[in-house]
């Protein structure tokens, strides 16, 4: 007898269905036979379906099965498709109603005693299943507050082939999983403003950042604080729309990076992974590409602590996402594309002991060392962060002031308007910031009067700015105007702007 149990596989980012077909023919050698391009972990199933099926006290027929996951053209990985090969199985025998599984999909790991354990990616399945029309998702029970975010989706929650069974043979009833209330999600502030004493001009630069979505770099010594405002940043953000926060889980689901508890990412991402991650860490990769560091931070920010220190090749695969805001992976497989719209927040020492410049420490360091340590980030990149700032030493007595500082709350607020001006001006485009305009956007919203644009033709020559740093600059200066509710850009704004260009000397 033939079965045919709905499954999904997940390619990149987004779900694919898949047939799991299972025919039972004479014959108990080879027990099970897959086909259908799975990988070592599907194969792997067959093992894991049999023991799950006698353990659970159901029967095993003592025939050949035959599984195909159809379509063959799309490769399988994972442990999902444990529960819908069993259940195939078990239709096939006629252990179940024939038409029990109409209209659903059904997904999950089986362990050897039956119970089902937690599977990767149930967002972009949940979603899927939602799109092709189906009514009903089977799921493990750990992962059904993740799939129940679209309400119009039954999601039944499993916790064993047993209890499944008992449920599609009408002896118990599974209670659907209620839908995720989202207002519901908390959302969370890690580090807050007010408890950053001094730096008044790293904060201001932090909130022209948050305000554009501007990339920055901190340059100070060991001790300044720069780790500190990094992890300050995500609480001026705007908050997330329900979309982006769809966007966000649905990367955290696929590479099972969702926090135990956490069925919707709310707060904006925050990455800081070390600098001695490789490549593929960072970006993405392996055999079939998962999503890397770039693309985890995707809608929120890439904290890169100790910047030179990251290996000159991992740092230049950074210059196509910054600017195109994906990311795309090629392999003997495919090839396949993760977004990677990240706000990048770098800091760095000015030298390798970190005390060049500094008013009350000598550096150790040789001229030539420090200059070679400085470029070891390249210009192009460095022409990519559009705001760079220098992190002073802060004294004694603004570290022991009792007072606190203005609370994120505040600087968001101010964030949110100048994000809703860009939002207005964006309107039916794909933009959000002002750092996403291209040079067409540039020329209709940046126009500069006669002093803007005699300050500018100075700068151009002093700094010797490139072209893209040219755009970038009017870009900055667009953000800060909409802090300040102009809908001009005045010579003051440029200025500001102007300021957080690098020095030559610093590259």
């Amino acid at each position: 007898m033939l079965a045919k149990v709905n499954a999904c596989a997940v390619v990149g980012l987004d779900g694919v269905i898949v047939d799991v077909e299972v025919d039972l023919t004479p014959g108990i050698k080879p027990p099970i036979i897959i086909v259908g391009l799975p990988d070592a972990s599907v194969q792997e199933s067959r093992e894991r379906v049999q023991s799950a099926i006698r353990n659970t006290g159901l029967e095993y027929p003592r025939k050949r099965v035959r599984v195909n996951l159809a379509p063959a053209t799309v490769r399988k990985e994972g442990s999902a498709y444990d529960l819908p090969i069993a259940l195939g199985i078990l239709l096939a025998n006629r252990q179940l109603p024939p038409a029990c599984l109409q209209d659903a999909l059904v997904m999950g790991e089986l362990s050897l005693d039956g119970s089902v354990r937690h599977i990767r990616g149930v967002l972009p399945m949940a979603a899927v299943a939602r799109s092709e029309g189906f009514k009903r998702v089977y799921v493990p029970a750990e992962d059904a507050p993740e799939a129940a975010i679209f309400p119009d989706l039954e999601v039944i929650p499993v916790n064993s082939l047993a209890e499944l069974y008992q449920h599609l043979t009408g002896q118990v009833v599974i209670p659907a999983q209620p839908a995720l209330k989202v207002e519901h999600v908390e959302v969370l502030v890690q580090t807050d403003f007010r408890e950053i004493k001094g730096q008044e001009h790293v904060k201001r630069a932090l909130e022209v950042a948050a305000a554009g979505s501007h990339n920055l770099l901190m340059i100070g010594p060991p001790g300044a604080g720069k780790t500190l405002m990094a992890r300050a940043l995500p609480s001026v953000l705007p908050s997330m729309t329900i979309e982006e926060s769809l966007d966000v889980t649905r990367i955290y689901s696929v590479a099972d990076a969702l926090p135990a508890g956490i069925p919707l990412i709310r707060n904006r991402p925050f990455r800081a992974p070390h600098h001695t991650i490789s490549h593929a860490g960072l970006v993405g990769g392996g055999n079939w590409p998962h999503p890397g560091e770039i693309s985890l931070a995707h809608r929120g920010v890439l904290f890169l602590d100790e910047f030179p220190e990251f290996g000159s090749r991992t740092l230049e695969v950074l210059r196509q996402p910054l600017e195109d805001k994906i990311v795309t992976i090629s392999r003997a497989q495919g090839t396949l594309t993760f977004p990677a719209n990240f706000q990048l927040l770098a800091a760095m020492n000015p030298c390798p002991c970190g005390y060049y410049g500094d008013a009350t420490r000598a550096c150790t360091c040789a001229p030539g060392t420090v200059t070679k340590y400085q470029r070891r980030i390249s210009g192009p990149l460095m022409d990519r962060i559009d705001i760079h700032v220098e992190v002073p030493r802060v004294d004694y007595e603004k570290l022991s002031d009792a007072r606190l500082g203005e609370p994120s709350s505040a600087i968001r607020a101010r964030v949110e308007n100048a994000r809703q001006v860009q939002r207005e001006r964006f309107a039916g485009t794909s933009l959000t910031a002002n750092a996403d305009m291209h040079p067409a956007q540039v020329r209709q919203f940046c126009s500069l009067d006669e002093a803007s644009r005699n300050l500018m033709r100075a700068a151009m020559n002093q700094l010797q700015l490139s072209a893209r740093a040219y755009h970038r600059i009017l870009k900055l200066a667009r953000t800060i105007a909409d802090l300040a509710g102009s809908q001009a850009i005045t010579t003051t704004h440029l200025a500001e702007a102007l300021q957080y260009r690098p020095r030559v000397s610093d590259i």
